[in-house]
């Protein structure tokens, strides 16, 4: 058994099967190839702990072990038989006695004994096992496209992790991402009604701030993709929309993304610029734009080139487009 002094988790588990495998398994199955390991279905070892299934890799490549998982379904971890072999002896064994130190704990299990023959052994691991360990949906994905197994029956509780990772997969073709406009295209003054030196440094100066309040940047992270709006897009956009007052469905063509992906992304930037006065702002025309014709016409006028380039790279999980009339 292995006695932990900090959290119990994914790491903490795999931690715990090593520990087994080089102080007894090797030697007490020194031809082993295959480990079969039975658990329960949540907590450390659970079917969904993505940290216990990225360090049983790590451990299964290390040791050349293919290491084959079975999950009890949920609610029935008692039927696992160490639940009756040993984990009922060590009740009785410390049974009525304060396990006041982990010496105590340490002790009091190594010393089982039973009539047939059991004996338990335990160390101390006091290595830190902090929670809240993030793997990321990319992470997770390679290790069960090159790492996992899954049965034909309840994959999901029953898998084996491979010693030796299958090649990566090839990228999926994916359509091709919409083209849009650069960023200095955009950041001009007309549209803007300020300096773009000015509004950029702004920019720069609140994105830490907007991506600590939940800015498209690390949405997108822990979607696995990148996002394809950066600060300077999203502070400019939203004074695009503020000097001109146009919509953010007339405005996200020209960025390359749905209306919806920059209603999103722009409202940190709109929390974080709350109580940041913008840079000085010239005043807004007359007879400002309100279609994407008249917005079109009026970038003209200003010989702006908004046309749309052609289709960018292919991405594997690509932004939906959106034919956009000529309506507010």
């Amino acid at each position: 058994m292995n006695v932990g002094t900090d959290a119990n988790t994914g790491t903490f588990a795999v931690a715990s099967l090593r520990s087994w495998w080089d102080l007894i398994g090797r030697d007490a199955y020194p031809g082993a190839t295959r480990l079969l390991v039975t658990c329960d279905a949540g907590s450390s070892n659970g079917t969904r702990n993505r940290a216990w299934k990225k360090e049983l890799a790590a451990f299964a490549e290390e040791t050349g072990l293919e290491v084959t998982v079975c999950h009890f379904p949920p609610g029935t971890s008692k039927w696992n038989k160490i639940e009756h072999r040993l984990f009922s002896q060590v009740s009785l064994a410390w049974r009525g006695r304060p396990l006041t130190s982990y010496d105590v704990v340490i002790n009091t299990i190594s010393a089982i004994t039973t009539k047939t023959g059991l004996t338990a052994a335990a160390i101390l691991d006091q290595r830190p096992y902090p929670a809240g360990q993030e793997i990321t949906d990319a992470e997770i994905r390679d290790i069960q496209d090159r790492y996992l197994s899954r049965h034909a029956f309840h994959g999901d509780w029953n898998y084996t992790v491979l010693p030796a990772p299958r090649p990566a997969p090839e990228p999926a073709a994916g359509r091709a991402l919409p083209g849009r406009v650069p960023l200095d295209v955009l950041n001009h003054p007309a549209l803007t009604g300020t300096d773009p030196a000015a509004l950029l440094a702004w920019a720069e100066s609140l994105e830490d701030l907007a991506a600590a309040l939940g800015g498209p940047t690390r949405r997108h992270r822990r979607r696995g993709y990148p996002s394809r709006l950066t600060a300077g897009d999203l502070f400019t956009a939203a004074r695009i929309m503020s000097y001109l007052g146009i919509s953010q469905r007339t405005l996200a063509p020209f960025l390359g993304v749905h209306p919806a992906t920059l209603c999103l992304a722009l409202r940190p930037v709109t929390r974080a610029a709350a109580g940041v006065p913008p840079p000085p702002a010239a005043p807004p025309p007359a007879a400002p734009p309100r279609t994407r014709g008249e917005f079109l016409a009026y970038a003209a006028c200003h010989g702006i080139d908004l046309s749309i380039p052609e289709s960018g790279k292919a991405h594997t999980a690509p932004e939906a487009t959106l034919q956009t009339p000529d309506t507010p």
